[in-house]
């Protein structure tokens, strides 16, 4: 009877992949690109879905936009690789709102490369999973360089920390192709998709603010991008004034206004650029002095994850944010980053070839999180 049972669910998990490989090929011949060459053998579910399309539609097919093939792509190289992939949250349209212009962790512009990766120059863009024990999901993904990319590889927020720290104390300008500067931005970002004790998130910098509909699992790191996007265009002093209105105590209004009259000559220094992205990374650098970082610490300290959330809520509530944001219950925030199986296909097929090692999996903690929704990041060009 064991054995029995799981011939049964082996083929139903091989049905999964076939489907799955049958749907890729159905949306290549809907749009009227010819799957890779290597997929098109008899046998192939991605062949079969892809003939199947074609005798459907013939020439009624889909306009091939960039933003698709991109999305063919990533699905493409997701069911090699047994990964999870939400198509109904992950579109071509979704994945256009992702596009910038630079690097978030390296802060070089970004080329199109022509090749998936691992392939490709250093600058190539590359649309990646932040949390790399998640899936290809809504709020898991963002479009970094293929050189943050690789080193991001399987490590931690901490270890990447550490990274940035190893680097100083031997004097060296680059450790697998990023500065000490670079792998704290990545650190920093690895830490809003990773569930921390409030403790541990309200003690680090925001060195990098959260590429656009990147969710933040940590409300105490919603409300640093709240008090740091006061300052992201004129009439900070009125929003200022607001949100001071919100604090439940004279004490805690007292350190937040410490706090913010210490970032505010820190942007002022760096000229006050009116160009988004030039001012975003002034206000991400101003987190580079230790006298902001320490007036935070009291101020967000003095806080737990329930009450961080609760001003988060409010501020929203009054528009503060300056642009459309979304708040998710945790489990809405990581709605089909297949977590569980951590972000593989829950399928005997998962490749051997992509050895995974043992990762610390932090408590989760109470609160709503941040889920951006157009709300950390002005779009950029493509």
């Amino acid at each position: 009877m064991s054995a029995e049972f799981t011939m049964i669910v082996e083929h139903l998990l091989e049905s999964d992949l076939t489907r799955s490989g049958f749907e890729l090929g159905w949306d290549h011949g809907r749009h009227g690109l010819t799957p890779p060459p290597e997929h098109l053998s008899a046998a192939s579910a991605i062949r079969q879905g892809y003939e199947s399309a074609r005798a459907s539609f013939g020439g009624r097919t889909r306009l091939a936009t960039p933003m698709v093939r991109l999305w063919l792509q990533l699905r493409l190289q997701a069911w090699l690789r047994g990964r999870a992939f939400e198509t109904l949250s992950v579109t071509p349209n979704y994945l256009g709102q992702l596009q910038t212009s630079h690097c978030p962790v390296t802060r070089a512009a970004l080329a199109v490369g022509r090749q998936l990766p691992p392939h490709g120059a250093p600058g190539d863009r590359v649309v990646a999973r932040i949390c790399e024990d998640a899936g290809y999901a809504a709020g898991n993904l963002a479009v970094i360089s293929l050189a943050a990319e690789l080193a991001k590889a399987d490590l931690a927020w901490d270890d990447a920390w550490s990274q940035a720290d190893a680097l100083q104390a031997r004097g060296a300008a680059q450790s697998d192709g990023l500065s000490a500067g670079a792998w704290r931005r990545l650190a920093v970002l690895l830490s809003f998709v990773t569930p921390l004790a409030h403790t541990d998130a309200a003690r680090l910098p925001l060195l990098v603010l959260p590429p656009n509909r990147l969710h933040l699992l940590n409300p105490i790191q919603g409300l640093q991008v709240l008090a740091t996007r006061l300052l992201d265009r004129s009439g900070w002093s009125t929003r200022l004034t607001r949100l001071l209105a919100l604090l439940p105590t004279p004490a805690l209004r007292g350190d937040f206004q410490q706090f913010f009259l210490a970032l505010l000559p820190r942007v002022i220094a760096a000229g006050a650029p009116t160009d988004p992205l030039r001012r975003r990374w002034a206000l991400e650098d101003a987190w580079r002095d230790a006298e902001v970082l320490r007036l935070w610490q009291r101020f967000a300290l003095q806080l737990d994850a329930g009450q961080a959330q609760t001003l988060l809520e409010r501020a929203t509530a009054e528009g503060l944010m300056g642009q459309r944001v979304q708040l998710h219950s945790p489990e809405q925030a990581t709605d089909g980053w297949a977590l569980a199986t951590r972000g593989f296909v829950d399928t005997v097929h998962t490749p051997a070839a992509l050895p995974r090692l043992p990762r610390r999996t932090p408590a989760a903690r109470p609160g709503r999180p941040l889920g951006a929704a157009g709300s950390t990041q002005l779009p950029l060009p493509l």
